[in-house]
């Protein structure tokens, strides 16, 4: 087991929750991640995962016989009207599972009410040990690094970061040297893919290749390199590589071991790089 990678959700969003986690444990993952609530409205949902559920103990049950163990949840949504108290249940739920981060995402244009929502859900999960990683998207309403970096310390709170997605990150056209000048505790892990180098040049491609047809690390045009050497080291990395397609052709596990495999030769070079870096 490698276990400083997870295999994200999306990656293998067909599978069933205590599926995913035995295809991350028999392809090579120290590390899973695990959509408590659904991101969009037409993707697989499972309104028994939250709560003392069977399903819920399934897979609590597979974390126990593959001691692999949960890196992060999603997705958390902080819209105009919502009632953070209410994800309380999703988030006990996650601690359960030993869940340390969940994934926000920002989609309120009020930035006072953004920020006060954002402190609030900082605030809940403080006693579940949970921290709160803020994912800027080009296409919501924290669009870039600096925007997201801005928010999370506004927030105030100590468990509030940011999280770095690697196709994100180059579609808002944001510069690695930002991540360099962040205070390291405001980084808890990564989302590595890879995409065309290329910039979509509308929301609806933005947003399909997003979603549903990313790159393997290497395999595309962005300079992971850049990214990863300007992370803390040995950051965890999650691999967020959506290709249902390939993934339903070869077979989930068949697939992320391949993407384990694509990803720890991008994190090797990275790491050879900063070390050349670090010795001239």
């Amino acid at each position: 087991m490698n276990p400083r990678l997870s295999l994200a959700a999306l990656s293998v969003l067909h599978l069933a929750p205590p599926d995913m986690v035995t295809c991350a444990a028999d392809a090579g993952y120290g590390a899973l991640g695990l959509r408590v609530l659904p991101a969009t409205a037409d993707e697989p949902a499972h309104p028994d995962f939250v709560g003392d559920t069977q399903l819920v103990r399934d897979v609590e049950r597979r974390l126990r016989e593959t001691g692999v163990r949960v890196l992060d949840v999603e997705i958390l949504r902080l819209r105009a009207d919502t009632d953070v108290l209410a994800y309380l249940p999703a988030l006990e739920t996650a601690a359960r599972l030993g869940a340390r981060n969940a994934l926000v995402a920002g989609n309120d244009a009020i930035a006072s009410r953004l920020v006060a929502r954002f402190a609030a859900l900082c605030e809940l999960g403080a006693p579940l040990g949970i921290s709160f990683n803020l994912e800027p998207m080009p296409w919501t309403d924290v669009r870039n690094f600096a925007q997201a970096l801005r928010i999370v310390e506004e927030s105030g709170q100590p468990n509030a970061a940011v999280l770095v997605d690697a196709i994100h990150f180059d579609r808002a056209a944001d510069d690695p040297g930002e991540i360099r000048r962040t205070p390291p505790d405001r980084l808890r892990y990564v989302q590595l893919c890879d995409a065309p180098a290329e910039r979509p040049r509308d929301t609806d491609t933005l947003l399909r290749q997003a979603r549903t047809a990313r790159l393997m690390p290497g395999d595309g045009g962005l300079d992971l390199c850049a990214i990863l050497r300007a992370l803390p080291r040995h950051l965890p990395v999650s691999l967020e590589v959506p290709m249902p397609d390939l993934a339903r052709e070869i077979g989930a596990v068949a697939f992320a071991r391949r993407l384990r495999a694509k990803a720890e030769a991008v994190l090797a070079r990275a790491e050879t790089h900063a070390e050349t870096e670090r010795t001239t």
